[in-house]
């Protein structure tokens, strides 16, 4: 993948609309991703959450979500990852139809669910399917932290053992890229035992010999890293992103001490031994090429 660079301009000429999406974010000191969809909408630009530069939308999606100037890493969606890791027209997406329902009759869970459809344009926080990479074959599940906080419900459990199975009937390497924010509590019981469903299959996968590549990114944190996103026969991910069962603030608050600088942080997790490789967004697809072509 090809390298970018930007030069920046001496000046700007903001809107009204983008005037005033910079003053909120200034006085509330948000990040681009905690903007409603209305105010992503109307504004041209982006406050980088660390180091506070002004980034026009255009220059950031064409620099993979990375800040031009710090290299801070935006959120991904989960079709801009496969974009990423696929070679194009090869994707071919399977159990795009399967919902979820509210087995407790949660209070609000319907119109909470309905509300993240029409704000991602999907049927549930996952994608999954088979496609290329660099020519090479693989099943490939990518989950989405738009969509109710990338949570793993019933369905998001479902589509992820059946790209797994997808992956030990056709003999190809698994990809699952994974950001969450946990089980999903909306679901109760149902969306623990996603927990076990999906690891079962992988160790399933790991006797008959299939690679399995996990690349947890920022933030992967509850029952999905206790589970599937912790399995990989290779862990990779990021530079900075955030990976851990609970929340360093819930850590410190139980323990009742400071923890070391940059916990649960890619740099400290692979000092550690829990990650094996960090890659640059811009790598990714060639260093898993790499590391699939070693495995076969």
């Amino acid at each position: 993948m090809g390298f970018f660079s930007f030069k920046r301009k001496k000046y700007v000429t903001l809107t009204v609309k983008d005037k005033a999406t910079e003053d909120k974010l200034e006085q509330e000191n948000l990040s681009s991703n905690e903007l409603s969809p209305e105010e992503k909408n109307s504004s041209l630009w982006i406050k980088c959450p660390s180091c506070k530069e002004i980034l026009y939308k255009n220059d950031l999606d064409g620099n993979l979500k990375k800040c031009p100037f710090c290299d801070h890493y935006f959120y991904m969606t989960a079709k801009e990852r496969i974009e990423l890791l696929i070679d194009e027209n090869t994707f071919e997406e399977f159990d795009s139809n399967l919902i979820p329902c509210n087995p407790l009759s949660f209070p609000d869970y319907d119109e909470k669910y309905q509300s993240a459809v029409e704000k991602t344009n999907m049927n549930e926080g996952v994608i999954s399917g088979v496609g290329n990479l660099n020519g090479l074959k693989v099943s490939l599940a990518v989950m989405d932290f738009s969509f109710m906080g990338g949570s793993m419900g019933s369905v998001v459990g479902e589509k992820i053992t059946r790209a797994i199975e997808r992956a030990a009937s056709l003999e190809i390497p698994l990809i699952l890229v994974s950001t969450s924010g946990g089980a999903r509590m909306h679901e109760g019981i149902l969306s623990l035992m996603q927990m076990a469903k999906t690891s079962a299959a992988i160790e399933r996968l790991k006797i008959k010999g299939i690679p399995y590549i996990s690349i947890p990114v920022d933030p992967t944190t509850g029952g999905v890293t206790a589970s599937f996103a912790m399995l990989g026969d290779i862990i990779l991910t990021e530079p900075k992103a955030l990976i851990g069962f609970a929340g360093p603030r819930v850590i410190e608050q139980t323990i009742k001490q400071q923890l070391p600088e940059g916990f649960q942080r890619s740099e400290f997790l692979q000092e550690h031994g829990m990650i094996d490789v960090i890659a640059k967004r811009e790598e990714m697809k060639d260093v898993l090429h790499k590391l699939l072509s070693c495995a076969s």
